[in-house]
């Protein structure tokens, strides 16, 4: 569900704020399956650099590259499919329509 910390508790700014930034909690599950594939992710990226550092040949890095893009675009069919049921099914059972002009938005950006 995504809700709005307390004013003393915004992690974004120094300001108390009551609406500056949306906060999902996850489960342990859910939490620690989406930082598994990250650190996946982010070991891909530095295999990258390496290869660049240690001039390997360009469709090599290239090849790695695509694999660094598909693991990207797991994560975020997993993310987004994770944000529609729980985020927006839950704002919508409360009146919060809004909240699908929100997914529009995201779709379209996801989608460029």
């Amino acid at each position: 569900m995504t809700k709005n910390l307390a004013p003393d508790n915004c992690p974004e700014c120094s300001k108390e704020c009551n609406s500056c930034v949306k906060h999902k909690h996850r489960e342990g599950q859910e939490y620690q399956h989406l930082l598994s594939r990250l650190n996946r992710i982010e070991g891909q990226v530095r295999g990258v650099r390496s290869m660049v550092e240690t001039d390997r040949y360009c469709v090599d890095i290239l090849t790695q590259v695509s694999a660094i893009q598909s693991a990207l675009n797991a994560f975020n069919k997993e993310l987004l499919a994770q944000h529609i049921k729980s985020c927006v099914v839950d704002d919508i059972r409360a009146g919060k329509e809004e909240v699908v002009d929100e997914l529009v938005v995201t779709l379209q950006k996801l989608m460029k």
